[in-house]
């Protein structure tokens, strides 16, 4: 039997696009099909399932997210005059009109206890993204130190993704973040 041919990264931005939108519970099966033009067939042979889409889809989106965290952090010399740079482009998307907050923090929300499996693998895709920022307070700091810093940061992360723009004008989280993250090393125009 012949294996179905397709582009996998396509359909896995596809299909990450309809589960950050729709959420994992109201991504019908239907929808998806729709979303990555495969058939349910080709779904079931190359992913397995819904849950196997959904769990290689926060794999992709979370791979996305770290080269471009990474592109940032590698241009300045230290991470917390990088991570200023980080949060400011986090505000500047919660202040845009069709923002969607953040794929897994969206979905660690929407995961009910029932669903302890893929909170589980939903906190596996966040401590990644801790574990690259705690690699980098690491660089000039203990590990107890760059531990600290990087869950603080993620708290600070958070609450711009879920607050965000909409409760709040884009110089107030910039303000909070400020007063939040003192250790950071702020630009002036921010």
């Amino acid at each position: 039997m012949a294996r179905a041919q397709f582009d996998k990264q396509q359909v896995l931005e596809n299909a990450s696009n309809a589960f950050w939108r729709l959420g994992y519970n109201a991504t019908s099966m239907q929808t998806v099909v729709a979303e990555t033009g495969l058939k349910p067939g080709s779904i079931y042979l190359a992913f397995g399932n819904k849950e196997g889409l959904f769990k290689e889809s926060l794999d992709f989106y979370t791979q996305q997210s770290l080269a471009k965290l990474e592109a940032i952090l590698t241009q300045y010399d230290n991470a917390e005059a990088a991570i200023p740079h980080i949060l400011m482009n986090l505000i500047n998307e919660s202040c845009q009109t069709e923002y969607c907050s953040c794929f897994l923090v969206k979905s660690q929300l929407e995961l009910n206890a029932d669903q302890t499996e893929l909170k589980e693998y939903v906190s596996q895709q966040l401590r990644k993204v801790e574990t690259l920022y705690q690699s980098y307070f690491l660089k000039s700091h203990s590990e107890e130190e760059a531990s600290a810093r990087a869950a603080s940061l993620m708290v600070h992360i958070f609450g711009i993704r879920v607050y965000g723009y909409h409760s709040h004008s884009k110089e107030q989280l910039i303000a909070a973040a400020r007063i939040g993250l003192p250790w950071l090393i702020w630009p002036n125009n921010a």
